[in-house]
């Protein structure tokens, strides 16, 4: 089946974007599919050192490979993040991370000398999983960006839907500190337009009339999507984001 639809996709590379759809929903990534990426990238941070620690070569079973023993920082900041993700920042102290973390208050403290030097560090390192996992989408049809609109709402769609995924954590930590000059919220803040720049550069290269309100249109999309996945889950309009996504496209070309 796979082979069958990456022949498809051949064929139908230079048509619109809804050509991308079956391809899209069948490719493979080197050690692990479009939906284990996506759900590790988002929401479980052992699963995704998991991942990173799994080589895959081709006609030969997955070798893991043990990683060094993990550094008190390391450990802090995965406990950090796992909880933060899923519980929410303010509702977590940092005795409950020391103690989830099995390290000394003393060395917490030796490596982020306070909480919000923590949280700092969480959405530093969210933002680098986002970015990953958007230029592992983006690398499907590097030449084809309408495809690649395609495929970045398909993603979406997958990744809102996991039974683990529990929100954009730069929307939650947003949330969460009302305080515009507090340090996390620069962090959100520039994800968002890291966001709205490479929206509009895919919307550019895909031949937008108007290729900032495309862009916009796609965010405001994207921030709905992130938002209602929360409370509908997959039985919610996330099923709709890739033909919305088309939609607007269309009415830009």
């Amino acid at each position: 089946m796979e082979t069958a639809a990456r022949h498809t996709l051949e064929q139908n590379h230079e048509r619109t974007p809804h050509s991308c759809r079956d391809s899209r929903l069948t490719v493979e990534t080197n050690g692990a599919t479009d939906r284990d990426r996506s759900v590790s990238l988002s929401t479980n941070f052992v699963g995704l050192m998991n991942l990173s620690a799994m080589r895959k070569t081709r006609g030969r079973p997955a070798v893991k490979v043990v990683p060094d023993e993990k550094s008190a920082r390391q450990r802090i900041l995965e406990t950090a993040t796992e909880l933060f993700y899923r519980e929410g920042i303010r509702a977590v102290g940092i005795d409950t991370i020391i103690a989830r973390s099995g390290v000394a208050k003393m060395s917490l403290y030796r490596n982020f000398a306070s909480k919000d030097d923590l949280v700092v560090a969480f959405l530093r390192y969210r933002d680098g999983i986002y970015w990953e996992w958007w230029d592992h989408v983006m690398a499907r049809h590097p030449d084809d960006p309408r495809c690649q609109i395609a495929d970045l709402f398909a993603s979406l769609m997958r990744r809102v839907t996991s039974p683990l995924y529990r929100g954009c954590p730069f929307i939650n930590t947003a949330t969460e500190f009302p305080d515009p000059d507090h340090p996390a919220r620069a962090l959100c803040l520039a994800n968002k337009r890291e966001l709205r720049r490479r929206l509009k550069e895919l919307a550019q290269r895909a031949g937008a009339r108007d290729p900032q309100g495309l862009a916009d249109q796609l965010l405001l999309l994207m921030e709905g999507a992130y938002a209602s996945a929360q409370n509908f889950r997959a039985r919610g309009p996330a099923p709709s984001l890739q033909g919305a996504a088309e939609v607007l496209l269309a009415a830009q070309l």
